[in-house]
């Protein structure tokens, strides 16, 4: 299935937490989005990598996306090398995604800024003819290189280059972060009270998630909004493509 946006994530949950309006928006229009997840998380202090997989897909159904993998490298030692990027490459090329969302450049865990990275240099190399790759079946693969690639904002704050309108979905994008409620509050979830309290499971977490995403609306005219920053400057034909 060839998709238009496909949104690469170091672990399952943070595209829900930073991207996911941006998302069920583009769904809405009729575009074809997916996500791929790195690891499991199974370095998480909540939860297990079963769990976690059950997590990630109540969210996908909340955000009706049309794709989900999980590309299952090691969480917390996974490294930007021809081996990983070979493994993402292989998926840029199934997919064929016109605009890849990809980690923050630099944030409060390690494999964040390194997923970036990771991601930047294999959408490049997959648009490469001579770097070889095989499909499911057997069969070589096209090569194949999005035309843009944009950065969520997560823990650490970064001043966005430009902001995406999820007004309409913000109460959607609340409920997928709480899908996963072996990480965050959710007084539903059975485990809460036999696993230690981190900082992603503090009761205010989501809380905070859904008051930057009013903090960065300021000025804009919207309610709520997602950030994102850019590796290359976009251009436009016109100043009305601008708001």
């Amino acid at each position: 299935m060839k998709l238009h946006i496909l949104a690469i994530a170091a672990h399952p949950d943070d595209a829900e937490l930073a991207c996911s309006g941006t998302l069920m928006q583009h769904v809405e229009l009729g575009y074809k989005v997916g996500i791929v997840d790195l690891t499991l998380g199974e370095l998480g202090t909540r939860g297990t990598p079963a769990l976690r997989l059950q997590e990630a897909a109540a969210a996908s159904e909340i955000m009706d996306i049309d794709v989900r993998e999980n590309l299952r490298m090691a969480d917390g030692f996974f490294e930007n090398n021809a081996l990983h990027q070979l493994q993402l490459i292989k998926v840029i090329r199934k997919y064929q995604p016109d605009i890849v969302l990809a980690n923050a450049i630099h944030d409060r865990h390690p494999d964040h800024g390194r997923g970036a990275q990771l991601a930047v240099d294999s959408c490049f190399k997959a648009g490469l003819r001579k770097i070889e790759t095989l499909d499911e079946e057997g069969k070589p693969q096209e090569a194949w290189r999005p035309k843009s690639v944009y950065h969520y904002i997560q823990d650490t704050y970064i001043i966005p280059d430009f902001v995406v309108d999820i007004s309409p979905f913000i109460d959607r994008k609340t409920k997928a972060m709480r899908a996963y409620g072996s990480q965050f509050f959710n007084e539903d979830y059975e485990g809460n009270d036999d696993e230690p309290t981190t900082y992603i499971s503090d009761k205010k977490f989501i809380q905070r998630i859904v008051n930057r995403a009013s903090a960065l609306a300021a000025h804009t005219g919207f309610e709520y909004v997602e950030g994102f920053t850019v590796n290359r400057t976009p251009g436009v034909q016109n100043l009305f493509d601008l708001h």
